[in-house]
């Protein structure tokens, strides 16, 4: 889900509960607060010698242990995202929540609806990837040759 369709799940329902399911069901307390909203790139290179730039807008979900009444609204959270409007250049970009429970992750939004009096984001899992099958010889490059590097032919 990207930052435009995250935003305006929350403008459409200011009054409901923000809720965040993790990609095993199990959701995170709902006392959460979002404590920080970040741009973040990812400027890389691939095994296969490819430069790459990855980007998300990154929304940090953090429990406190004292406050056991917070609850953050969508029109909350919406005027959060407000104000981090200087420091996200698209709203293309696609929008993650990192959180630790047991290890810091981050996981995509893929999803969002209205149950009951909550507006609840599920998240779902990132998983490692070769983005170089071909150069890795992972996966046929379509030809019948290789250049002497081991790359497929043009």
């Amino acid at each position: 889900m990207n930052i435009r369709a995250f935003k305006a799940s929350l403008r459409e329902h200011p009054n409901l509960n923000v809720r965040v399911v993790l990609p095993d069901g199990e959701p995170i307390a709902p006392d959460f607060h979002i404590t920080e909203v970040g741009h973040v790139v990812k400027n890389f290179i691939d095994c296969g010698g490819t430069r790459r730039k990855a980007e998300a807008v990154v929304l940090q979900a953090w429990v406190a242990a004292n406050d056991p009444e917070h609850r953050l609204s969508a029109g909350q959270l919406s005027a959060i995202l407000d104000l981090a409007g200087s420091v996200i250049p698209s709203d293309e970009l696609p929008v993650e929540v990192e959180y630790e429970g047991g290890s810091i992750s981050q996981y995509p939004v893929s999803d969002v609806g209205a149950v009951a009096d909550e507006l609840r984001f599920t998240l779902t899992e990132k998983h490692t990837d070769c983005l170089a099958r071909e150069a890795c010889g992972l996966e046929p490059c379509g030809c019948d040759t290789a250049d002497t590097k081991g790359k497929c032919c043009s």
